[in-house]
């Protein structure tokens, strides 16, 4: 099998979903600070702004914005992902293919990308991820998950979203009052 890297085309936002080879691991939030510094230590290197994020236990859903004209998100992914790989101990049952490449199996190969479209899209990407923790049932509201960029968005009045229901996901998002509960945006 091939394995092929691809450069997004460039633009102003793209919405990513990287997943753990384990799916219902919990290396991402029981390590959570090495993800961080994974994540720092990238952004020192190849700056790129996270415009939202919820990290899950074994899945991130992201945006990022890169500086004008650079489209590798690739590097930016690999340096996290090794990063943290390099933080933890490597996991039992390996395959052989995997001992060969020095590939301690922590990660899903790749990631899964969307360049955002305009505003609506934003708005729908941003929600969906503000949404991830209570469809994985891991919070009954999202303010209440804490690895999750809501809460730097809810101090800054950014997150007083609502669905747009011209856009295609729109079906698909929860309303303000699901998301935010009954009290409201504050927290």
């Amino acid at each position: 099998m091939t394995f092929t890297i691809r450069t997004l085309p460039p633009g102003p936002q793209h919405f990513f979903t990287v997943r753990l080879a384990l799916r219902g691991g919990t290396s991402l939030t029981d390590h959570v600070a090495h993800l961080r510094r994974a994540t720092r230590l990238a952004q020192g290197r190849h700056p790129f702004r996270i415009d939202a994020i919820a990290v899950l236990p074994d899945t991130i859903h992201t945006i990022w914005t890169l500086p004008p004209e650079d489209t590798d998100f690739g590097i930016r992914w690999r340096m996290i992902k090794g990063l943290f790989s390099r933080a933890l101990p490597a996991p039992e049952g390996r395959s052989e293919t995997q001992l060969r490449r020095g590939d301690k199996g922590i990660w899903q190969r790749g990631y899964w990308s969307h360049r955002l479209r305009d505003a609506a899209d934003v708005r729908a990407h941003r929600q969906m991820i503000y949404a991830s923790p209570v469809q994985a049932g891991l919070c009954a509201v999202p303010r209440d998950w804490p690895h999750s960029s809501i809460h730097r968005d809810l101090r800054l009045g950014r997150a007083a979203i609502t669905p747009d229901h011209d856009h295609p996901m729109a079906h698909r998002l929860p309303k303000a009052s699901q998301l935010f509960g009954a009290a409201g945006l504050s927290h």
